[in-house]
């Protein structure tokens, strides 16, 4: 057994050592995580090593991404915006962050998950610094919606960071890994909700430039981080098809459609949650302070259980998982439904908390699934004669391309919440209308899910 680790000025052989975990600039010709030895005498640990990395510029790139999610709380009458068009102040980052995942997961294959964190970490400046110096009355809304869509670049951070961290973890730890890295991410957005309300509570709604001033240190951090620490996969760079290969499979499409589901719920009720709590009670939150007491919550519980849902994905398999939570996902819908007809916060409140941890716990299990599903294809193909080392391969290009895809659909499901909500209240004045739209699509979802993984059939993929 040996690795290889290539760098600027020299190449390195090494048998049964951990020597790449010291290299300084590097790049990974020989990656084996499937091989158990070479897992634990060297694997394990420089995967651990760019999963913390990864987790740290993944969750800048999220707080940047819903960074008007908390802005909008900060734009009162001086600033002349109506809700609907508040609304659309964050359907745009979410929109923008959307289309940038599918070439942000082809920016992996082709820079190395090393060059890219560090490039796409520096690119976070640009909303950041825009959004400082742009706050202020009198600010027209035509700039202040360009200015929120260039902040979308944070949200293609995650299908990089997501389709890098899946080619260094086996088969039996992906859930666990990409769980972690999804969660650590996510959490960026309660994070950047968290300090705008302290930036409410003690300087006031007067001073919305301090939020975006806070995180320029933060983002020259992370990637100065990346590029000290972390690695390219020569594999992954060499791979240039597998987009396109997995763009013609159904299944793509079918994982595409549930992550909607699932990771579209989380990002656009983050984004949308506190203008909804403001404009449905508006007796009860009549500040900007009240509703960013209530907006973190909702993020913050979904982030830390989207681990859960991998781990339980690993345990009781990835359709199983997803299918349950999504009929726990229309439960929470129809409990919000019914708060929001008879006016009841509280109810409100407990069914919009629920379904941010199952869309958390269904984001993990549906990202357990992907992976999953080439595998099957890879133990079919070997059983009919295929080389497995070629089979595996194989099986984690494709899964990368995947989850690329996926991420990106997904994230279009934001865009999808905002704009549902912004024509509900629109027409009707309350939500009702988005809400039973929300319950609907959770029922399709499960149905899907049991229909194409779960029912009986020839063509069922095992273990999925």
């Amino acid at each position: 057994m040996s690795t290889t680790v290539s760098n600027s000025k020299n190449t390195a052989n090494t048998e049964n050592t951990a020597t790449p975990a010291v290299a300084r600039v590097r790049t990974i010709d020989d990656w084996r995580p499937e091989d158990v030895r070479f897992w634990e005498e060297a694997g394990a640990r420089i995967a651990r090593r760019n999963l913390v990395f990864s987790v740290i510029s993944e969750h800048i790139g999220f707080s940047i991404w819903s960074l008007w999610s908390v802005l909008v709380l900060f734009l009162g009458p001086e600033y002349h915006v109506d809700p609907a068009g508040k609304f659309l102040l964050t359907a745009l980052p979410t929109a923008l962050g959307s289309v940038l995942r599918l070439p942000y997961t082809f920016a992996v294959a082709k820079f190395g998950g090393r060059n890219w964190t560090v490039f796409s970490a520096l690119l976070l400046l640009v909303p950041t610094i825009l959004a400082g110096i742009v706050l202020e009355p009198g600010v027209s809304y035509g700039t202040l919606l360009a200015v929120a869509c260039v902040a979308g670049v944070g949200g293609g951070n995650f299908a990089s960071s997501m389709a890098n961290i899946n080619a260094f973890y086996p088969q039996r730890l992906k859930g666990w890994a990409l769980g972690i890295n999804a969660g650590g991410g996510n959490l960026g957005v309660p994070v950047v909700q968290l300090a705008g309300l302290l930036i409410l509570a003690t300087a006031g709604a007067a001073q919305p430039r301090l939020l975006p001033l806070v995180y320029i240190p933060l983002i020259v951090l992370a990637a100065l981080c990346a590029a000290w620490k972390m690695d390219n996969l020569t594999a992954m760079r060499n791979d240039k098809r597998a987009m396109r290969e997995v763009s013609r499979d159904p299944h793509t499409w079918v994982m595409s459609l549930l992550y909607i589901g699932t990771f579209g719920s989380f990002i656009g009720f983050s984004f949308a949650f506190g203008q909804v709590l403001q404009v449905q009670f508006q007796e009860q939150f009549d500040t900007p302070v009240k509703a960013a007491y209530l907006t973190f919550l909702g993020p913050l519980l979904g982030s830390l259980i989207r681990p859960v849902g991998g781990l339980l994905a690993d345990r009781f398999g990835g359709a199983k998982v997803t299918l349950w939570n999504f009929a726990a996902m229309a439960a929470g819908a129809a409990v919000v439904l019914v708060a929001s007809v008879q006016d009841s916060l509280g109810l409100f409140v407990a069914g919009f908390v629920a379904l941010f941890v199952f869309s958390g716990v269904g984001n993990g299990s549906t990202y357990k699934m992907i992976p999953a599903i080439f595998r099957a294809r890879a133990r079919i193909a070997v059983a009919s004669g295929a080389d497995p080392e070629t089979a595996e391969r194989d099986s984690r290009r494709r899964a990368s391309a995947l989850i690329g895809i996926a991420g990106a659909v997904g994230a279009f499901g934001g865009v999808l919440v905002n704009v549902a909500f912004r024509q509900s209240f629109l027409t009707t004045q309350n939500g009702n209308a988005a809400y039973l739209c929300f319950l609907v699509g959770y029922g399709l979802c499960l149905v899907l899910t049991w229909a194409v993984y779960l029912r009986t059939s020839p063509a069922r993929l095992s273990d999925v």
